[in-house]
């Protein structure tokens, strides 16, 4: 049991307990031994008295430690004390992610990006030590007071060898991969799709799945379809959609296969995040082809009599079985497949000269002579001799010799004729089935995507995305949102050739659909606004001094005004003013009165001036920011916002160094300190160290160097002359001091 106030492993002082989780607490706790405040994971007892768990925990925490990251808890020490468990981990002082977000109910789209690639940076380099962290949720990252983002809690973490590996240990259910929530394997997707879920709870205020049970949100995971992040927040950029769709694809081999590529794609999104350069694989590759397959593996089964011409032109690949229908066929049980075989071998022969068919027998009699048997027949009268005639015994059988050879001949022919027949034909068949898989392979089939309650705009860019045409069809309803998509023709799911148009079935009001305004934009925005609104555009332009050139000056119905769909409304565009217009210089490097003087000559005027922005490149005093871009055209009149720098930002930062026992030092008394190289602050003090000692000490703000002072007492000979004038010599101790400066990481 941890109390306040006791000392784990002679070094770790209880100071207070500052969470608790389902495994662990984790307290405040002060090494005694390095003189820093840290953070003492300790497990639970009921977790404790279990010695196979307790090993499992200790192995997983040393992997941990291994983990030497920015942007993940550093674990300092493992360890155990009187049967309690513990870890040393680096003290943040902060707040999670989780907290973060209900504070401000949802987060900005660029702070998305700036906490999601610190997070993936760290897993990334867990999965580099083959380590999968397999509980990403908003309450495992950390924010530090000055910004920093680390991940934490790698409690069911485990390491990994080439192979993936299996567990049935799940990780919070409302961010574990479908693969966990079956109890199936886990590798670095698993931990790729958690981290999408964390970023759509990031954009959107909210997890994707709930449910009154774990199960219940479990089996969600698995089964229902990921929704788009879109649906609960309208202007999120279509790049960050994509990048959390990609994440959470229910197939690991769907999503993306490194944390590199997450990251890639996020800084991406960081500088364009409206350009659509996700690639998600929604559908299998193969999967149109098994589904063609089935009907074409169920037809090859029937019987050839059960196959219609339909059939075969719906499926060309049912050629090829139909050569084998004659052996699918019923067969009398008195006859073998063999025998029948040969019967169809026989059938364009001439019938053969079978001497046990007396009605073969008698044909063959009346047409041909001698060839009613093979051997010459006895003359049975009195006179005659013993044996036949040699010239009829000769001239018989010469007689069946030419028959058979005739025969023979015709047969050969007719055989060799119906061959070159039946090879023409299959050449025929199989030409025509080769244009058949030609012209299939050129037909891209691709899946429908589910749009179904979507803002209009974004089912058109799914649909855009998927490579389909569409056509908008406006439908009242009371059961669905005005502008939001009740149902697709073909429905979600079906498998069409790319280009197909889709028909978009849009809820619109029972008064009309509501111009929106765009007074104010650019000409792009405004057409594509109301065109994406189901509006016609028709455009004007005039000559404006108060818009700019290309900004729409009035739209004429006026916004907000209720007509029919696919209603014409016009933008008036503006041409720009007759009055010469500036570019706007750089001020970049000026002083506050060198700027509003340059600003003032071009007839615009300075408004407000901040002295609040850090700059590593411009001088403090000096104008490091200005509301107006280099060569951006300005009015006369505009107003111009400046910003002063204040030097360059403090950072962060490390000290990790070894201090060696001084050259003259042979034991005894001995002080190390650690100070800053004006002597104000003391960061590091140690009384009788152990030679070499090592400094480990992070976040150190502002000071990016630091002065090392070795203390220590020396015997020096000293005369001195007694009272009686003659002379002693003794050892007196002596301090020594030796300082030099370090430099911090």
């Amino acid at each position: 049991m941890v109390k306040i106030g006791m000392v784990i492993g002679d070094r770790y002082e209880i100071q207070e307990l500052i969470g608790t989780g389902g495994m662990s607490d984790v307290y405040r706790a002060r090494c005694n031994k390095l003189n820093r405040v840290v953070a003492v994971k300790v497990l639970k007892q009921e977790f404790s008295e279990n010695r196979e768990f307790v090993a499992k925990f200790r192995r997983e925490a040393e992997a941990a430690a291994n983990l030497m990251h920015p942007n993940i808890v550093t674990v300092y020490d493992v360890g155990e004390d009187n049967g309690i468990s513990y870890i040393v981990m680096e003290l943040v002082d902060g707040y999670t992610l989780k907290e973060y977000i209900e504070k401000k109910s949802r987060l900005a789209i660029n702070e998305c990006i700036s906490i999601a690639i610190p997070i993936a940076s760290g897993i990334e380099a867990a999965h580099n030590k083959n380590i999968i962290h397999r509980d990403i949720k908003p309450q495992n990252v950390i924010i530090s007071k000055d910004g920093k983002v680390k991940v934490t809690d790698f409690g069911i973490a485990k390491t990994t060898t080439s192979n993936t590996i299996s567990s049935n240990v799940m990780g919070s259910v409302h961010y574990t991969s479908p693969e966990q929530a079956r109890g199936g394997f886990s590798d670095e997707k698993s931990d790729i799709y958690s981290l999408g879920i964390t970023l759509f709870e990031m954009v959107t205020g909210r997890v994707p799945f709930n449910g009154d049970t774990t199960v219940a949100i479990a089996i969600k995971h698995i089964q229902e379809e990921m929704p788009s992040p879109r649906i609960y927040v309208e202007d999120i950029p279509i790049s960050i959609e994509q990048i959390i769709l990609k994440c959470t694809q229910k197939s690991p081999d769907r999503r993306y296969q490194k944390m590199s590529e997450v990251i890639e794609d996020l800084k991406k999104a960081y500088i364009s995040p409206n350009e659509n350069f996700v690639k998600i694989d929604t559908y299998e590759q193969n999967s149109v082809t098994k589904t063609n397959l089935a009907p074409i593996y169920e037809r090859s089964k029937r019987n050839y009599d059960d196959v219609n011409t339909s059939d075969i032109e719906n499926d060309e690949r049912i050629i090829r079985n139909s050569r084998k229908h004659d052996e699918n066929l019923e067969l009398p049980p008195n006859v073998k497949k063999e025998d029948r075989r040969q019967a169809d071998s026989n059938q364009n022969r001439k019938p053969s000269r079978n001497p046990q068919n007396p009605e073969r027998r008698k044909t063959q009699g009346n047409n041909t002579q001698g060839q009613t048997s093979s051997a010459p027949k006895k003359n049975t009268s009195k006179n005659a001799p013993s044996k036949s005639k040699p010239l009829p015994a000769k001239k018989k059988p010469s007689s069946r010799k030419k028959d058979d050879t005739s025969e023979k001949i015709k047969t050969f022919i007719i055989g060799a004729v119906a061959v070159i027949i039946g090879l023409l034909f299959l050449l025929l068949l199989f030409k025509l089935v080769g244009t058949f898989d030609t012209n299939k392979n050129k037909e891209k089939f691709v899946g429908v995507p589910s749009v179904t309650n979507m803002n209009y705009n974004s089912a058109i860019t799914y649909l855009e995305n998927a490579k389909l045409e569409y056509e908008i069809v406006y439908e009242h309803s009371d059961d669905v949102t005005v502008n939001r998509v009740i149902r697709t023709s073909p429905s979600a799911g079906t498998s069409v050739v790319e280009g197909t148009k889709v028909t978009v079935v849009v809820c619109a009001d029972e008064e009309g659909i509501k111009i929106p305004p765009v007074v104010g934009k650019n000409e792009s925005e405004a057409t594509s606004k109301l065109e994406g609104d189901g509006f016609k555009v028709k455009k004007d332009s005039e000559m404006s001094q108060e818009y700019d050139k290309g900004m729409v000056i009035r739209q004429i119905p006026e916004a907000d005004a209720k007509v029919s769909y696919g209603s014409e409304v016009t933008i008036v565009i503006s041409s720009g003013s007759s009055k010469e217009k500036n570019k706007m210089p750089d001020l970049t490097g000026k002083t506050e009165e060198e700027a509003r003087q340059i600003v003032a000559d071009l007839g615009m005027k300075v408004t407000s001036v901040s002295n609040d922005t850090y700059s590593d490149t411009v001088e403090e005093g000096k104008v490091c920011w200005q509301s107006y871009t280099v060569n951006s055209v300005i009015k006369e009149g505009a107003e111009v916002t400046l910003k002063l720098s204040i030097g360059p930002e403090p950072r962060y930062y490390n000290c990790n160094i070894v201090v060696q026992a001084p050259e003259k030092y042979t034991g005894g008394p001995a002080t190390v300190v650690l100070k800053t190289v004006d002597g104000s602050t003391e960061l590091f003090h140690e009384s009788a160290p152990v030679f070499p000692l090592n400094i480990n000490i992070s976040g150190i703000y502002g000071v990016s160097k630091g002065k090392v002072e070795v203390i220590y007492t020396v015997n020096q000979s000293k005369e001195t002359q007694n009272p009686d004038g003659t002379v002693s010599i003794e050892n007196v101790p002596v301090e020594e001091v030796v300082s030099y400066e370090v430099d911090f990481q």
